[in-house]
């Protein structure tokens, strides 16, 4: 009797998994929305140094995003071609003009017009970063008037604080990577951006230091373009892969692998 019992729950398991696998395999009308090419084009944002790299020992991206793009790749059946941007803002504008198909970037209200999000995988912390004679000592003292933020240009803190910056001036950087180039050059009294940025770019300059905390929390996310066919459905699609991916750890292990710092498994 007891083998027969461990015999219908080994069934009813295996059919339960061969349910749930079903589900996450695409249709061939979605599959042609969401790749039409034939080769998934992902947009990869070096800008974010949580999210991708470039792996000196062969020139080619790394990271947490390369790791999920591949992955993604591998469930659908499609081949991956992994294309680097040195911003998020043109990622953003690659996906809206249909040049890319999948893009990793944070969820914000104005990018989202033409994006379709999936959850978020990766949260990550915005900072500010100041010279050590300022006498700047928390967040809360940086949107004064006569401060100067510089801030990479159409990234996610740069929407963000041109929504909430009241009193300071708003200063931008071409991209995310020379936001403290600029600044340690002269320009503006404060600098912003991601908190393993500053962390690693502090390190090439004496009389710098990071205030304490951080002024926003970012949701780092899948995002597809809206004006595909199928868009509904490859979101579903994509959104069931991102949970399985975060649920089974595939995320926090690929943020160990790439000593990820600053940043944590999205809820």
């Amino acid at each position: 009797m007891k083998y027969i019992l461990s015999i219908c729950l080994l069934f009813i398991s295996q059919f339960t998994y061969s349910q749930s696998v079903n589900k996450l395999r695409p249709d061939p009308a979605m599959l042609q929305s969401f790749a039409p090419t034939g080769i998934l084009r992902v947009g990869i944002n070096l800008g974010n140094p949580v999210l991708a790299g470039i792996d000196p020992a062969n020139q080619k991206p790394k990271g947490v995003s390369i790791d999920i793009a591949n992955e993604i790749g591998k469930r659908s059946g499609l081949p991956v071609q992994l294309i680097p941007f040195q911003s998020a803002g043109a990622t953003v504008d690659a996906i809206k003009s249909g040049t890319i198909d999948l893009v990793f970037v944070a969820i914000d209200p104005i990018r989202g017009e033409g994006i379709s999000y999936t959850p978020p995988y990766i949260q990550i912390e915005g900072a500010y970063l100041v010279k050590t004679s300022s006498p700047i000592k928390n967040n809360d003292e940086v949107d004064v008037a006569g401060n100067e933020i510089i801030v990479g240009k159409g990234s996610a803190y740069d929407l963000f604080l041109t929504r909430e910056i009241k009193h300071a001036a708003l200063l931008r950087a071409p991209n995310s990577q020379s936001v403290v180039d600029d600044f340690m050059s002269g320009q503006g009294n404060v600098a912003a951006g991601v908190k393993q940025q500053l962390e690693s770019d502090a390190l090439r300059y004496t009389g710098s230091r990071i205030l304490p905390g951080h002024f926003m929390v970012i949701n780092q996310a899948i995002g597809i373009p809206k004006a595909r066919p199928e868009y509904e459905k490859t979101n579903a699609y994509l959104s069931a892969i991102i949970t399985d991916l975060k649920g089974s750890g595939f995320v926090a292990n690929a943020m160990n692998r790439h000593d990820i710092q600053g940043a944590k498994v999205a809820d």
